[in-house]
């Protein structure tokens, strides 16, 4: 078999919850990574597939609040305990906290929502889908980008293990430079072929929405995110879901710096299908503590 094969589920094992002793509590497998702290996407789409089990299967995730509290070990399952805030007739409450040895990792607030029709509006996509490179056309990837900043490439990062895609339309350059204050712009999906499982792909959605959105608050300063001066996390995770759309066909990614200040960082970002109709939009603050050396 080829690796893109092999790799064909490998999402879906990453959300694959089993369920656990009590009343709304899974488990959630350990990344598919070896090295590095445990993925925040990872938790938030085992925090989405977790919150989705609970709920009656004509709800979907409209809004997501979730906090980052604690690392978590690559190598460790993750227990999930979903607490049902409140069922109404239209929209639904999950808190969804998880646990490793104890100690919990994230905190995360879902609210879903029977789909209903409504007033619909949304802004013109800035440049238009045709302005765009198609994503066969565009050649620099997630781990090429990467893997170009020599932090990077000397480090232990088991980022390239995840079973996604992401390729860069307009990428700065990896290694550093002048400050880059234009939006930042990639094509991505889940790679292989996901199932026909409305709570898969938005679980996917949000373990793309984590990949780069909190990286690029250091373009402004002519900064990396890689740099090894830089001590930062993700701290925070805020997304709205729009329309439905499937994470394994190409997503457009339009990112954005709303500010840093304090020793962080805030990043905004809206996902595009390919017919240019807004998914979703979300928002990361990051911890961005910079040292210059001695």
């Amino acid at each position: 078999m080829t690796d893109q094969a092999n790799r064909d589920h490998r999402f879906t094992d990453v959300v694959d919850l089993l369920p656990a002793e009590g009343a709304d509590r899974f488990t959630g497998p350990p990344a598919p990574e070896r090295s590095g702290r445990t993925y925040g996407g990872q938790l938030l789409a085992q925090a989405v597939m977790a919150g989705h089990l609970t709920v009656p299967d004509d709800r979907l995730v409209n809004a997501l609040h979730g906090l980052f509290l604690s690392a978590g070990e690559v190598d460790q399952p993750t227990a999930w305990v979903v607490e049902r805030v409140r069922d109404g007739r239209s929209f639904g409450t999950r808190s969804v906290s998880g646990f490793q040895s104890g100690r919990e990792l994230c905190r995360v607030l879902l609210s879903f929502h029977v789909p209903e029709p409504g007033l619909a509006y949304e802004p013109p996509l800035d440049p238009p889908m045709a302005a765009i490179p198609p994503p066969d056309e565009v050649q620099t990837t997630y781990l090429d980008f990467c893997r170009a900043h020599p932090d990077t490439a000397a480090a232990d990062w088991g980022g390239d293990e995840r079973p996604m895609d992401i390729r860069y339309i307009d990428p700065p350059d990896p290694t550093g430079g002048p400050p880059v204050t234009e939006p930042q712009r990639m094509w991505l999906r889940i790679e292989g072929q996901l199932p026909d499982d409305r709570a898969v792909h938005q679980a996917g959605l949000a373990y793309l929405a984590d990949a780069t959105l909190i990286d690029h608050v250091l373009l402004p300063h002519g900064h990396r995110w890689h740099d090894a001066r830089l001590t930062g996390v993700s701290l925070d995770h805020a997304m709205w879901f729009r329309s439905e759309a499937r994470a394994d066909r190409w997503l457009r990614y339009d990112q954005g710096v709303e500010a840093t200040a304090a020793a962080r960082g805030l990043g905004i970002g809206r996902f595009h299908d390919e017919t240019g109709t807004l998914i979703a939009s979300c928002a990361q603050e990051g911890l961005m503590r910079w040292s210059e050396p001695d």
